[in-house]
């Protein structure tokens, strides 16, 4: 008699995503109580931390540095369709909407994620190394767009406000997606080495010794990422009511609201650059924290600016004083974390304090 096979056990990182994605149904457009908040809630991080599992599942196969673009352009597309959603609802915060959330994720990105990378790696090896030329490279693109779509329209005089008219608009989005995809280009083709993780000397660190998953598995994988991601946003606006509710209670702004669930999107390439720091692959953890930035404003303004075709309403774009300080700062500071190609916990420790700064000022304008 033949021998019985038997299929191996479900994981819950397959069982995770479709599970999120009932919750999704279930709680959709209805008022949750206490209980199926928390519930809610749980079944959220357990999706967060199912995407990271096939984000590197995905990244093992393809190899970096596209590996480090899964992640974030999938990220960035379910948020710009979050982004466009909240503003066709409407609401009188719904105007500066994309300003705050695209400041919110290049904020969270450029310190959280760099300064939490960076202090768990250093504190892990003492100091470590990352290519200084790729990095640059990406904190050059990000600076020059987060400052042509949040910084100039402030200072425009040809529409009333900080906002850009509609030609200014449409020469952001053309500009913005143009940037986007030289980067992309640079990075995955022509100079791919320098997006590459690095030793201390300088050298190329060997690939994982791991065998990468199969086609079947890494496809698999890219699906249920795919889902984990939809049922992530879905899951986060769910739990906004909620949140709003509790921002309101403790006496913070309404804009806190975004950086919340900012925080919340933003959660799968925290984590998937935080592993990447424990095994020394910082250039992995700068490339998912950099790229996430470019394209959240790279892809969020071409698409909001196509949107206002028939969103009701002005778009303002243009940061205040405050914002545009913090702006500044994080910029010089990245400059001189990135030039010296290494780092230690000092320079992680002053993007984090960056960042608190960022999220104090929220709560406290």
């Amino acid at each position: 008699m033949a021998a019985r096979t038997t299929s191996p056990p479900l994981h819950w990182t397959t069982v995770a995503p479709p599970l999120a994605m009932v919750a999704l149904v279930l709680a959709w457009g209805r008022e949750l109580g206490i209980v199926p908040v928390v519930l809610v809630a749980v079944v959220l991080a357990t999706a967060v931390l199912a995407a990271v599992h096939h984000a590197e599942v995905v990244a093992h196969r393809v190899g970096e540095p596209f590996g480090s673009l899964v992640l974030a352009v999938a990220v960035t597309v379910i948020e710009v369709a979050l982004i466009v959603t909240l503003m066709a609802s409407g609401g009188k915060d719904s105007a500066s909407l994309a300003r705050d959330t695209v400041f919110a994720a290049v904020m969270i990105t450029c310190n959280g994620i760099v300064g939490l990378s960076l202090f768990v790696g250093a504190r892990r090896y003492g100091l470590i190394s990352f290519n200084a030329e790729g990095t640059g490279a990406a904190l050059a693109t990000v600076t020059t767009l987060a400052v042509m779509t949040m910084v100039v329209p402030t200072f425009t005089t040809s529409a009333a406000g900080p906002e850009f008219s509609a030609p200014q608009l449409a020469f952001a989005a053309v500009a913005s997606l143009a940037l986007y995809a030289m980067f992309v280009s640079t990075q995955t083709v022509r100079h791919r080495d320098f997006f590459l993780p690095v030793t201390d000397d300088g050298a190329l660190l060997e690939d994982e010794h791991a065998d990468p998953p199969s086609r079947r598995e890494a496809l698999t994988s890219l699906g249920l990422l795919l889902l984990s991601l939809v049922a992530v946003v879905g899951l986060a606006k769910v739990e906004s009511p909620a949140i709003e509710a509790g921002v309101a209670a403790v006496g913070f702004p309404p804009s806190f609201v975004g950086v919340v669930i900012a925080l919340l999107v933003l959660l799968p390439e925290t984590l998937a650059a935080v592993r990447a720091a424990q095994r020394k692959r910082i250039q992995i953890s700068l490339n998912l924290a950099l790229g996430s930035a470019m394209a959240s404003i790279g892809l969020t303004i071409p698409v909001i600016a196509i949107a206002t075709i028939w969103l009701e309403g002005p778009l303002l774009l243009g940061l205040g004083a405050t914002q545009m300080v913090l702006l500044a700062l994080t910029v010089v500071v990245s400059v001189l974390t990135v030039v010296p190609g290494r780092a230690t916990r000092l320079q992680g420790g002053v993007h984090l304090v960056l960042l608190a700064a960022f999220l104090f000022l929220a709560i406290n304008p």
